[in-house]
């Protein structure tokens, strides 16, 4: 059975810090590009970060400098370090791992940045 289990998420200061963890299970996660994708309200579902089975990462310009990806392909997990963070990075953030057309997903965790 396919798992993606996000867990990190909260409420944080403008400035603040927090770090995102995905664990996941029931598929071969080291071929899998990793992914988190965020989602404000009224907002279309936005790619965050990205990185590849090779280590290759790629991030929306909205967060470069701030944000760094990472994955541990011994552990099954995929981090989101998120820094400097600002009100409008509050959303839903979602975990995924894909290949080819195959997409998983996890169920998401909030992300609330406000003073």
């Amino acid at each position: 059975q396919v798992q993606l289990v996000e867990s990190g998420g909260g409420l944080v200061q403008p400035g603040g810090s927090l770090r995102l963890s995905c664990a996941a299970s029931g598929f071969m996660f080291r071929i899998y590009v990793m992914n988190w994708y965020r989602q404000a309200p009224g907002n279309e579902r936005e790619l965050v970060a990205t990185i590849t089975s090779g280590g290759r990462i790629n991030k929306a310009d909205s967060v470069k400098g701030r944000f760094a990806i990472s994955r541990d392909n011994a552990k099954n997990t995929v981090s989101l370090q998120m820094d400097s963070l600002k009100p409008e990075d509050t959303a839903v953030y979602y975990c995924t791992g894909s290949v080819g057309t195959n997409q998983y997903w996890g169920q998401g965790t909030q992300v609330t940045v406000s003073s």
